[in-house]
């Protein structure tokens, strides 16, 4: 795996302008944001680029209209940042940013409108179903198997999930995840955890995830020790390939660019389903991204950077 094709760092730095580094927000991810930002931050400072913190608040229109910048790097996680919302001004605004367009962005931060149409390309996924009320956790008893994973449809890092075991327990998990809107429960699956990133047009190393926690949850994903992550994952060429391609789909049926991620379990029959599409994946020290692209020979200050880069592609296809 070659990233022959990157732009002198010189160049990107001298071509990029003034950057804003857009991160914190209003969602249940601002800390995470905040941490990604930072590195983030960091990283592009060391490099030379002129870049400067916007801590996104409610006023975040007002923020985006008065910002001085020439291009934005978007780090925000979770709603308000990762759905849409952010990039539609930024579009109307005529302002490049890193990341995904709207389109995208809305219909990924969406799990159940993210798998309904996967599903309909003929992609695998767990079978699920949207509670809209306690008295539909009695409908998914009576047409899903336990064990359940309960999620709220439009967060991330797998803040306000429960893993259901026992009947008694759906109730209380679907008014955790009734805290963050829109609620589904989907099949738990047996099997072994794989997530794919990709920058640009280029598949990193896949990474297999294992950790003694119930699942990959919060704790897991940004405070654990003893979570861990593989590479190279164990699959044979043969199931990388099949991997690779369904990565290649899912980027384009949902239209999305620059980077991403996409998280996998393989069942008992080996096949793959898709868990979850993620167009602003987290950029701290535990991140999936970073890893994947230093097993690629790329270090995190080269990732920023072509990630900028990127803006640069945007702006040119808009003059």
């Amino acid at each position: 795996m070659s990233f022959d094709h990157l732009m002198p760092a010189q160049d990107i730095v001298e071509k990029s302008g003034r950057v804003a580094v857009l991160m914190g927000g209003t969602s249940a991810e601002r800390e995470v944001s905040l941490t990604s930002g930072r590195f983030v931050l960091e990283a592009l400072i060391d490099a030379g680029v002129d870049a400067f913190k916007v801590d996104i608040q409610q006023n975040k229109l007002q923020q985006l209209i008065e910002l001085k910048a020439d291009r934005v790097f978007n780090i925000l996680h979770g709603r308000g940042g990762e759905d849409g919302e952010i990039q539609a001004i930024l579009e109307v605004l005529n302002i490049p940013y890193t990341g995904s367009g709207v389109k995208a962005c809305a219909v990924t931060m969406d799990k159940l409108m993210t798998k309904r149409l996967l599903l309909g390309c003929g992609l695998s996924t767990p079978a699920f179903m949207e509670i809209k009320s306690k008295k539909d956790c009695e409908k998914v008893l009576n047409s899903m198997q336990l064990p359940l994973i309960i999620k709220p449809v439009n967060e991330g890092s797998s803040i306000g999930m429960t893993k259901v075991t026992r009947n008694e327990q759906l109730v209380p998990a679907y008014e955790l995840a009734s805290q963050y809107g829109t609620v589904m429960a989907e099949q738990w699956i047996v099997g072994k955890e794989f997530t794919v990133s990709w920058l640009d047009k280029t598949i990193l190393p896949f990474c297999k995830i294992e950790t003694p926690h119930d699942f990959y949850d919060y704790d897991a994903k940004y405070q654990a020790s003893d979570t861990a992550y593989i590479f190279p994952c164990g699959l044979d060429e043969v199931q990388q390939e099949i991997l690779r391609q369904l990565v290649l789909e899912i980027i384009d049926i949902c239209d999305l660019r620059h980077w991403g991620r996409a998280d996998f379990m393989m069942n008992s029959e080996g096949e793959f389903l898709v868990i979850d599409v993620n167009t602003i994946p987290g950029m701290t020290d535990h991140s999936l991204v970073p890893m994947a692209a230093k097993q690629a020979g790329l270090n995190f200050q080269q990732l920023v950077l072509k990630l900028l880069e990127l803006t640069l592609e945007v702006e040119t296809q808009h003059v």
